[in-house]
């Protein structure tokens, strides 16, 4: 296959896969849903194949070192500041609110960098975990609330 077409097939996986969490965010009516969740996947797909791929002519070179996975540990921290912007503290409530969502945005932005590496199983299954995750919790909640009543 074209590298070409290789990339924009890891991109729209990875578009995909976020979409999937994404979704299941805005159904709960959380605060970053399906558009959030399919920019990071992709995004970070994206800066992962630019990251391995987009430098080949001056990475072989012997005046340069080039180290790939630096750009895929700053969509690390990248996707930290953006997730820190879901958490917020209710004062009046005592309460945290957003710090599942800032989570699941930082997996989903793992995700991504998987499927910018080429690893479709690892992202689909990781997609999939999240999912289970994420409804077995909500599940459980429901069940805690009629027990409660």
């Amino acid at each position: 296959m074209d590298m070409n077409l290789e990339f924009v097939l890891r991109i729209f996986v990875a578009a995909l896969l976020g979409g999937a969490i994404g979704l299941e965010r805005e159904y709960r009516a959380k605060e970053a849903g399906l558009r959030t969740h399919f920019l990071v996947a992709l995004g970070s797909a994206l800066f992962m194949i630019v990251s391995a791929y987009g430098f080949e002519g001056a990475m072989h070179t012997p005046e340069h070192r080039w180290d790939v996975s630096r750009v895929a540990a700053q969509v690390v921290s990248g996707i930290g500041f953006i997730g820190a912007g879901t958490i917020i503290f209710h004062k009046s409530e005592n309460v945290v609110r957003g710090l599942t969502t800032a989570a699941g945005l930082w997996v989903t932005a793992a995700i991504g960098l998987a499927c910018g590496g080429g690893m479709y199983v690892l992202s689909i299954a990781s997609t999939i975990l999240v999912l289970v995750g994420l409804e077995a919790f909500n599940f459980i909640l429901r069940k805690i609330d009629k027990h409660k009543k």
